[in-house]
């Protein structure tokens, strides 16, 4: 099995990217009013997770607006969250031009997260190629399978916590899989679902750990303490709509065969792209790739 295909997550990116000098004000604005922060540096950590990994073939996802099938499970999904700041707007289609300039393909789906397609790609492309996906999100640990691995971002560009399948149950004590259920009792603050008040981290890994699913749980729930059969049977409807939520889908109706996300890198379109954007820094890795015969 020769194909390597690297998933990327442009949101997580392109996110982490832009509030990393955003904080200082530091926007890099071109002549043209375009701030450019938050694009090059999602640049640098796709073309660093390039040279890293050196995929043969690579596809970048994104969501394609904030509402999605999550919304009309429950309205206040990623309620929490805020506008997008003014300085970030732009940079999301430049963001996908300059990865298409890249010769590499974007992918998108309406009524879907990044995450959705990521785990839909996996799931079709596994069969014949190793995957590994590039994430600062942990809800994506729960693809990891023999052929599907995750590379977490950590602190700084090209640093990277890259998990199979054997080093999360070997941390976790539970299949991937469950870690669905796992973020169903627990819930999720930065996603705004609710999973069961009162049940915790710790508690909800405690309970997967002994149990393995939640539906074992509920009928083992005469075990639990009594506080806990009654914050159990409180959140029992909060618990059914958290799992729909926490689970990424691996069924979104795309089309994207894998020969058409062959790497198809041309240095000098690239550098013409970088030019007219003036984006900075970026042309020196496209350079250096090619030299590696990567591109």
């Amino acid at each position: 099995m020769n194909k390597h295909v690297l998933l990327v997550d442009g949101m997580a990116l392109l996110f982490r990217s832009f509030y990393a000098t955003a904080v200082h004000r530091n926007f890099m604005i071109n002549d043209r009013g375009v701030p450019t922060n938050g694009v090059n540096g999602y640049l640098k950590h796709l073309l660093t997770a390039v040279q890293t990994f050196e995929p043969t073939h690579i596809v970048c996802c994104w969501d394609m607006g904030s509402q999605t099938y999550r919304n009309e499970l429950f309205q206040d999904y990623k309620a929490n969250r805020g506008e997008a700041p003014v300085e970030l707007i732009p940079q999301f289609d430049l963001a996908k031009e300059a990865t298409e300039e890249l010769g590499i393909m974007n992918i998108g789906v309406k009524g879907f997260e990044a995450d959705d397609c990521i785990g839909t790609l996996a799931s079709i492309y596994q069969n014949e190629a190793h995957v590994t996906v590039l994430t600062g999100d942990k809800d994506l640990l729960q693809i990891l399978n023999e052929q599907v691995t995750v590379a977490l971002m950590q602190k700084g560009i090209g640093n990277y916590k890259h998990y199979t399948k054997a080093l999360f149950e070997e941390e976790m004590g539970i299949s991937p899989k469950a870690l669905i259920d796992m973020k169903a009792l627990m819930g999720d603050a930065s996603d705004n679902y609710p999973g069961v008040k009162g049940i915790g981290e710790k508690t909800a890994l405690k309970f997967i750990q002994t149990y393995q699913t939640i539906d074992r749980l509920l009928e083992n729930v005469h075990a639990l303490t009594a506080a806990q059969q009654k914050k159990m049977q409180a959140g029992l409807e909060d618990l059914k709509l958290s799992r729909i939520l926490a689970e990424i889908k691996c069924d979104v109706p795309l089309s994207c065969p894998i020969d058409e996300t062959k790497i198809k890198m041309d240095p000098e379109r690239a550098a013409a792209m970088l030019r007219l954007h003036q984006i900075k820094g970026i042309e020196p890795m496209v350079n250096r790739l090619s030299q590696l015969g990567i591109s």
